[in-house]
Formats: structure tokens, C-alpha cells, sequence
């Protein structure tokens, strides 16, 4: 044991540190300093992809190599690649999308499925060839000449439950956003077929307009919680769901062009929200789990990651003010620091969900840190020292 680990374990059963809070490191914010802890966190967990005994609450999909909870992680080493991570980063993308035939989830209409193709994507610029894009092309061919004719209201039904809800053909949740359009995108930029943007933006719009409130510049996550309040009648707008949100515009803005009208209504949209996200940050640098909740709530690190991501991209692209944003990129960076536990896993990363829940400081996931790796390349992009 290092004598690191055994003051803060000694810390923490003096009742210094709250809980079982043991990492208490901020990360350095210094462009290499941040890739360098990125690429450790991601050793960690490809040393752990099909081993999900740490992983607190495992589900059908969570051993699955081409389901959204995996696929998050994927996106953010792609960020991590681009960025002057060793080989090895790289390699394993190439690897994995090889092993998974360059195929997506189960479901052809099922945004979470479509996840893992942003992936396969980068892949297919960086040595895989062109087998990719022909597998993602006939995933979303499928999608626009049979395009679901259903409402975006989240219905569960009482037969088949939440796998049966009608409108998860289309991106009636807030996650959706950052899950198919921004593959879509990509996809209309590698092969130049505008069919694929059209779509994207269509649905984006879509999806907006039915689940934004233009009040408190958030997304509720489903319409299920359009009328929800907690127990002291707040609205409940969940961290990692808006952190999807903002994360999935600040990849999608940059597919395109700067002249382009629908870049200049999404760059609008970001801004809005950003600016809504910085002002419910903690004091600590986390957001809570329940956005407008913040008094006694426990960090989390996924919606933080995404959070810090997002703005620290925001700032990198001359949307958001650099003197105004750069204290809450600082704060919350230094945060998802503090959540890596001393066996290296990213703690407190609020478990597979569609609402607030309570998080403990051993909770990681894949995707938690996948947010971690965006937000380590956004903050390394900053050259902050």
C-alpha cells in the first residue's frame, strides 16, 4: 500500500473525509499532465472489458461489446486517440470494431444501438478501410427508408414493459441525442450523402422541441417527468441525461459547416444551455445527479464528465467566454480527479439509469469513463496551466 492510499484511508476513518470519498488528488489541468491521466484511466478499464465484477449494477447489456454503455467509452477514446495518447489507444479501437464485425447493437431503430458506429467510424479513417462505413451505411439506409411513424411520447407499456415503449424508435429521450445523430453526421460527411444530415437534423429538432424547457434551459429526460417535482416540488432534470445532451451538440456542432444555418441554431442551443449548467454547478465542481438538487446531494462523475467536456469545448471553439467558463471547467475537472479511487477505477459514477439516483464512491461504469476521456482531451485542448 502506498503511503498515499493509507493517509486517505486513515483520513477517511477519522471522519475527515465524507463517506468512503478516499481520492482526494485534484487532476492537473497541464495538456500533457491530462492525457497522461486519461490514458491511465483507460488502461484500467480496457483491462477490465469483459470482466463486469466491478461494475455495481450489471444488466443484460453490459457485457455487450456493441450496446451503448461500452460504446460511450469507445467514443471518448477516439477523443483520447486524436489527442496524443500512445498507440495502444488507437489499436484498441481498430481491434475492437474488427471483433464486432463493425456491426451495431440488436435493434435497427434504437438510438442506444447506434452508439457504438461513431467508433467504427473514426475507425474507417485510420486504417480500417472502407469495411466500416459500408456496415454503417446499411444501418442507417434501414433507418431513413423505413422511418418510424410514431409519436415521441414515452409510453411504457403494461405488456413488455420499458423494451416495448413505441417511441424509443425515435429519440424521444434526452440520451438519444448523443447516442445516433452524431454518427448520422458523420456519416453524411465521409460519403457526402446529405440524406444522413437531413435525417439527423430532422429528429434532433424533433426531440427538442418536445423535450426542452425553454424556462429552465434543460432537458427533461422522457416525457414521463414533464409533471414530476421531488419531494420539495422541483423540477427533476437529471445530470447525465443533459449531460448527453450537451456533450452530443458539442460533437455534432463541428460536423457542420460553419456557414451552415442549423450549425448556427445548434451553436444557440449550447450556449443556452451552458450557461444554465454552469450557473447549478456545485461548489466542489460536481453537478448533482438531480441538477436543481444540489444541497446534500453526492458527487457523481458522469454528468460532470460530460459537463466539463462540453463547456471546456465550448470554450476551445470561441462559443463560450474563456474567463467566465474556465473557473467551472477547473472546478470540475479537479472533481473527477478526486473520483478516482485508489484502485484506479472512476468512483461515484451513477449507475445505468433514466432518473437522479444516489451514487457511491466504488460506483463506475464504462461510460462514466468515457466522459472522463472527453473531458480530459477538452481540457487538454484549453492548455490551461
Amino acid at each position: 500500500m502506498s503511503l498515499r492510499t493509507a493517509l486517505l484511508l486513515l483520513a477517511a476513518a477519522l471522519g475527515a473525509l465524507p463517506g468512503a470519498a478516499l481520492a482526494q488528488v485534484p487532476a492537473d489541468a497541464r495538456p500533457r499532465a491530462a492525457i497522461d491521466t486519461a490514458t491511465s484511466l483507460a488502461r484500467w478499464q480496457l483491462a477490465r472489458m469483459h470482466d463486469t465484477s466491478h461494475i455495481s449494477r450489471v444488466g443484460g447489456e453490459t457485457g455487450n461489446p456493441r450496446a451503448w454503455e461500452q460504446a460511450a467509452f469507445w467514443v471518448g477514446m477516439t477523443a483520447l486517440a486524436d489527442h496524443g495518447a500512445p498507440a495502444d489507444i488507437g489499436k484498441a479501437i481498430l481491434e475492437m470494431g474488427a471483433a464486432n464485425q463493425w456491426q451495431p447493437g440488436r435493434l435497427p431503430f434504437f438510438a442506444d444501438d447506434h452508439a457504438i458506429t461513431q467508433s467504427y467510424l473514426w475507425a474507417a479513417e485510420h486504417g480500417a478501410g472502407g469495411a466500416p462505413v459500408q456496415a454503417v451505411r446499411r444501418v442507417f439506409d434501414n433507418v431513413i427508408a423505413n422511418a418510424p411513424r410514431v409519436t415521441l411520447a414515452f409510453v411504457v407499456p403494461e405488456k413488455g414493459g420499458y423494451g416495448a415503449t413505441e417511441c424509443l424508435a425515435r429519440w424521444c429521450w434526452c440520451d438519444a441525442l448523443f447516442m445516433a445523430p452524431p454518427a448520422m453526421l458523420e456519416l453524411s460527411n465521409q460519403t457526402g450523402d446529405r440524406r444522413y444530415r437531413d435525417y439527423a437534423l430532422r429528429e434532433i429538432w424533433a426531440t427538442t422541441n418536445f423535450l426542452y424547457d425553454p424556462a429552465e434551459r434543460l432537458f427533461y429526460r422522457d416525457s414521463r417527468f414533464f409533471d414530476r417535482r421531488d419531494t420539495k416540488g422541483r423540477k427533476m432534470f437529471w445530470s447525465r441525461g443533459n449531460g448527453w445532451v450537451l456533450a452530443g451538440l458539442a460533437r455534432m456542432i463541428p460536423m457542420l459547416a460553419k456557414g451552415d444555418p442549423e450549425r448556427k441554431k445548434l451553436e444557440a442551443l449550447f450556449v443556452e444551455m451552458a450557461a444554465r449548467v454552469k450557473a447549478v454547478q456545485k461548489p466542489d465542481g460536481y453537478w448533482a445527479p438531480s441538477l436543481l438538487a444540489a444541497e446534500d446531494s453526492p458527487p457523481e462523475s458522469s454528468g460532470t464528465g460530460f459537463f466539463t467536456y462540453a463547456l471546456a469545448w465550448g470554450v476551445k471553439a470561441g462559443l463560450l467566454p474563456r474567463a467566465e467558463y474556465v473557473p467551472a471547467i477547473r472546478k470540475g475537472w479537479s472533481a473527477l480527479g478526486r473520483a478516482i479511487q485508489p484502485d484506479g477505477r472512476l468512483g461515484y459514477v451513477q449507475q445505468v439509469s433514466d432518473r437522479p439516483e444516489q451514487v457511491l464512491a466504488t460506483d463506475t461504469q464504462y461510460y462514466g469513463v468515457g466522459a472522463f476521456l472527453l473531458a480530459a482531451s477538452a481540457v487538454a485542448d484549453l492548455k490551461l496551466d
